[in-house]
């Protein structure tokens, strides 16, 4: 799968708030301020799995035709990675 700009610039948001995330506990901040920044990481990937999976799974789907596969199979590969990825 080729990955657009748009996700790889998500990612390295995503890198950047977990440098800041060490820093901060480098210099002994809070733990709630810690927590609430880990907090903000981990949705920001998981928003970001979420939009991998969506755009393979169109991607397929266009596709389909050409590969014979039923498009059901692959909306429940599509659920079941979602489901791992949480």
């Amino acid at each position: 799968m080729k990955y657009d700009e748009k996700i790889i610039h998500r990612m390295k948001r995503i890198e950047g708030q977990v440098k800041g995330v060490l820093k901060m506990m480098e210099e002994e901040k809070e733990c709630k301020d810690v927590v609430s920044q880990l907090s903000a990481a981990k949705s920001a990937l998981e928003r970001t799995s979420a939009v991998i999976v969506s755009q393979n799974l169109e991607q397929r789907i266009r596709n389909e035709e050409d590969s014979g596969e039923n498009s059901e199979e692959l909306i429940n590969e599509a659920v079941k990675l979602l489901v791992k990825s949480r």
